[in-house]
């Protein structure tokens, strides 16, 4: 491992909102662009579906090295000219413990086609994120990715002890395996999720690069556990606070909530970075640093530098679309931007940031008029059924269904449909006859602090505009610091 590291990282955020155009641009100017993982395989589907505007998916898998498997993804998918505007999506069936098949298929090609796509035209590292919490589609997304010759894997929302062996098995093209937990498992039921490269590759291949292993933590705990029992090497920590956009960490302790029902965090969810150095284990501080200030602050305290995710989440390249950008920007430049800490909006009972946007789309009370419906399924809980079989239940999904799976009616208020809405934050909501779903946006806390990345007219700033403010500080730190141009980093 190179400890030549990025003084930025840009944060893995949403459904595709870190595309592979803020990646490329983020690291084609020397700091560490980041593609979020998440519900790829869905993304690519759409995209293709849509007829592949600009021809971009097209050039990433004609450098796809399996090429019958490409094939048999493009002529599934693709509809030349796109769909009808007045036709619903086609979906890909949602992924259980041992496949399916074509869903795996799908999952390896859309994650090499976003990194590659991410890593053109320059030659400096690109990282993805994957959320733990989303274990079924883990293995081949993360093929997929090193395929295309990833540097990076960021995972948070979770304890990914067993990340690293899995990165090193596929490496080497080898069998991995992952554990799914399955809520009721018994001593001698299989949990565990399997994939075998050889069972997909066509032909010989050489190994591939072991991209560097970053863990999200939000605990002095969870940082010294991974550096104790995780099954191969982490290479460093994003140290995530209450602050961040997206998934928060539970406040540790008994739940205390204020008056806006939001959870309080206190002392003990603060991580004392004294500790944290002493493990000697490069770190990055992430929530509440997208100001210059903040960067030398982190850099002051040990850390390589720091993960930023909402500066970057409303600049030109990301994949919000401009009429939610427009929105969010317009209430940041009114100083009226709130963000609310949600504890039941995500059925993975993590808390949840929210951009509330009085008489938006994006207003969350908007969805006591939407069908409860689960029909993609990124974050189901896994169960034992009464016969020993794995099931599948989302707090999101209608109540009847989930109590039918042995749910508890108490578990579903509340509770939002994140995966259909982080679809449309990026322009592709599903169409059910006359209704169209609906975004949800989300930020970190310091949403209000980008007023001074706005221009004096209009709402558009570039992911250039971001480095060089959060570099402004840095000058004086030299070359090395600011750019990673001159040595890649390597595993």
């Amino acid at each position: 491992m190179s400890t030549n590291h990025p003084t930025i990282i840009q944060g893995g955020m949403g459904i595709a909102v870190s595309n592979w155009r803020l990646a490329s641009a983020v690291s084609g100017l020397g700091q560490l662009g980041v593609v979020s993982g998440t519900a790829l395989d869905q993304v690519f589907a759409r995209r293709l579906q849509d007829g592949d505007p600009g021809g971009h998916m097209r050039r990433g898998v004609d450098q796809f090295p399996f090429p019958e498997m490409a094939k048999r993804i493009w002529d599934t998918w693709f509809i030349p000219g796109g769909k009808a505007d007045t036709q619903p999506y086609k979906r890909p069936t949602p992924a259980t413990k041992d496949g399916p098949r074509d869903v795996r298929e799908l999952c390896i090609v859309a994650n090499f086609v976003e990194v590659f796509l991410a890593r053109e035209g320059h030659d400096n590292p690109v990282g993805i994120n994957y959320l733990e919490k989303i274990q079924l589609p883990l293995l081949p997304s993360m093929y997929g990715a090193m395929l295309a010759g990833v540097a990076y894997v960021l995972i948070g929302a979770g304890i990914p002890l067993k990340i690293p062996g899995v990165l090193d098995a596929l490496a080497l093209h080898e069998p991995a395996a992952y554990p799914l937990p399955v809520t009721g498992s018994q001593e001698g039921d299989d949990t565990m999720m399997t994939f075998v490269p050889a069972e997909y590759m066509e032909g010989a291949h050489p190994p591939l690069r072991r991209p560097d292993f970053l863990a999200i933590i939000a605990s002095n705990t969870l940082a010294l556990t991974m550096v104790k029992r995780a099954n191969g090497k982490v290479n460093g920590f994003i140290v995530e606070g209450p602050t961040a956009g997206g998934h928060n960490a539970p406040p540790r302790g008994k739940p205390v909530f204020n008056d806006d029902g939001e959870p309080v965090y206190g002392e003990r969810d603060v991580v004392d970075l004294v500790k944290l150095r002493e493990l000697d284990v490069p770190f990055w501080l992430a929530g509440g640093y997208g100001r210059p200030d903040k960067v030398r602050e982190a850099l002051d305290n040990g850390a390589a530098g720091v993960q930023v995710g909402t500066a970057f989440a409303f600049c030109n390249e990301s994949g919000l679309t401009r009429e939610y950008k427009n929105e969010v920007l317009k209430v940041v430049a009114a100083g009226s931007a709130r963000v609310v800490t949600d504890p039941v909006a995500s059925p993975t009972n993590f808390p949840f940031k929210v951009v509330r946007l009085q008489g938006s789309v994006t207003e969350p009370d908007v969805y006591a008029g939407r069908p409860r419906i689960c029909d993609l399924g990124y974050l189901r809980e896994a169960y034992r059924t009464a016969v020993g079989a794995i099931g599948y239940r989302c707090a999101a999904e209608p109540v009847t269904v989930y109590k039918s799976k042995g749910g508890k009616t108490e578990n579903t208020v509340g509770r939002k449909c994140l995966c259909n809405a982080l679809m449309a934050n990026i322009g592709l909501p599903q169409l059910r006859n006359k209704y169209v779903e609906k975004g949800l946006i989300t930020s970190g806390d310091d949403l209000s602090e980008l007023a001074p990345y706005l221009p004096a007219e209009g709402w558009i700033y570039s992911a250039s505009d971001v480095i060089d403010k959060l570099m402004s500080e840095l000058s004086d730190l030299g070359e090395a610091l600011t750019s990673m141009c001159e040595t890649p980093v390597l595993a």
